[in-house]
């Protein structure tokens, strides 16, 4: 069973996650003095919700790990939509293996599906008109990869994976550079193809364009102030409608026109789907 993302190392990630549990003796002393080593589980892990799944390839890899021939079934598909109590996993194997890895295994699929399951909600709530959820980079340092995997399997589109793959001018650089046409002018003479540019105001989006901007963030906008925005660009580049959107206002933000909504809530916000696992001594 193998699980790969670009920019993701999957063996490190376990490496982290158990010594961070197991600590300096690398021992759970729990099930090594509670549990016969010779005892064998097995074990079914189940969504106690609705949700949308995420990350079981990786909760079975922490199992694997610690014991590599634990026979594993994965019973639902990354992104798959399942109803509350439906069977995600079955496990077969040496029990100290199952309980050492059951927090961290449990940890990241829980954190993972309920970035899917919220996600699904507000890729839901804009269905058919034409605009596409976007993510943003308020992700728990260290878990960006995962969390915008996890807002895929959700059906929304990431955003930029960090500060290197595009140009992101907001109000501090626009501060700094004089002007949002200097700012923007300054990031193509370094060179830089994707240029988003943030505005507030009406006023800002012809300078912009005029000086090379390639997608505009229209922050913090109503959706009268955006309906007329997406009017002044005309379709000449992208548009984002971005800040504040919740579940009961991204309907009317993407009825506009707007290209794409960010929402930060998808990754910041998201509750842990309940996901439990029961064992039973064979």
């Amino acid at each position: 069973m193998t699980f790969t993302l670009p920019g993701f190392d999957l063996d490190a990630f376990i490496s982290a996650t158990l010594a961070e549990d197991l600590g300096p003796s690398g021992r759970d002393v729990t099930s090594e003095s509670v549990i016969p080593a010779e005892t064998s589980f097995a074990g079914v892990m189940d969504s106690r919700d609705a949700i949308v799944v995420a990350g079981l390839p990786i909760a079975a890899a922490f199992f694997q790990r610690l014991d590599p021939d634990m026979e594993i079934e994965i019973l639902a598909d990354e992104g798959a939509s399942v109803a509350a109590g439906s069977d995600v996993m079955r496990l077969k194997g040496k029990a100290r293996a199952m309980l050492t890895a059951e927090r961290s295994a449990l940890n990241t699929a829980q954190h993972l599906s309920g970035i899917a399951t919220l996600t699904r909600r507000y890729v839901d709530a804009i269905a058919g008109t034409g605009c596409t959820l976007l993510d943003t980079r308020k992700t728990i340092p260290g878990l960006r990869v995962l969390e915008k995997y996890a807002t895929r399997m959700g059906g929304a589109t990431n955003h930029r994976m960090g500060l290197w793959d595009a140009a992101m001018i907001k109000d501090n650089h626009v501060a700094v550079a004089g002007g949002v046409a200097e700012a923007v002018a300054r990031a193509k003479a370094h060179g830089v193809e994707r240029i988003i540019l943030e505005v507030d105001r009406h006023s800002q989006i012809e300078p912009g364009l005029d000086a090379g901007a390639t997608w505009l963030l229209l922050d913090n906008m109503d959706p009268a102030t955006l309906r007329e925005a997406v009017a002044l660009v005309a379709g000449r580049v992208p548009t984002e409608a971005s800040g504040g959107v919740t579940l009961e206002t991204i309907r009317a933000k993407a009825e506009t026109g707007v290209t794409y909504i960010s929402v930060g809530r998808l990754t910041q916000s998201a509750p842990a789907a309940d996901i439990g696992l029961d064992f039973l001594t064979i």
